[in-house]
């Protein structure tokens, strides 16, 4: 029993030492990913128009602009961690008009809605929405230059 002790207070040692890489590797990948798509998508516009069209979403032409931005300016602040609780926002409802939308006739139940990589980025936006950008981010360092509020 005290060899499962000391089993369970290192393996709490050694994660306690690596929170920082969960936070920062889902914001540098979805940073990256939205960054990425962003660029190809405002370099390519017109055929994101086009593809907007088809699908039936109103105004594809400033639609598509808009979420292209979105996912570009969002994306830079994901991988610089700043802002990233209001950044993850516009990213969550791209993909969900995304999961209704393009991916819509794919999706038949449950199964196929969570194996969409658009709702594993919803789920880990959702995540730094909630729990913020983590230790090694902008918006960390912001933060502990700020005065602590009092107790009420």
């Amino acid at each position: 029993m005290q060899g499962i002790a000391r089993l369970r207070a290192l393996i709490h040692r050694v994660a306690g030492k690596l929170r920082w890489l969960p936070p920062t590797v889902a914001r540098l990948t979805l940073g990256w990913v939205f960054f990425e798509s962003g660029w190809g998508k405002l370099h390519n516009i017109q055929k994101v128009i086009d593809f907007f069209g088809s699908l039936g979403i109103p105004a594809p032409e400033i639609q598509a602009r808009f979420s292209s931005s979105m996912e570009l300016i969002c994306g830079t602040l994901l991988l610089v961690g700043f802002l990233t609780r209001l950044a993850s926002l516009p990213l969550i409802v791209i993909m969900t008009v995304a999961i209704l939308t393009a991916r819509r006739a794919d999706i038949h139940d449950l199964g196929d809605l969570f194996g969409t990589i658009e709702f594993l980025y919803i789920a880990l936006l959702l995540w730094l929405g909630a729990y913020g950008a983590g230790p090694i981010s902008v918006d960390r360092a912001l933060v502990s230059r700020l005065p602590t509020p009092r107790a009420a």
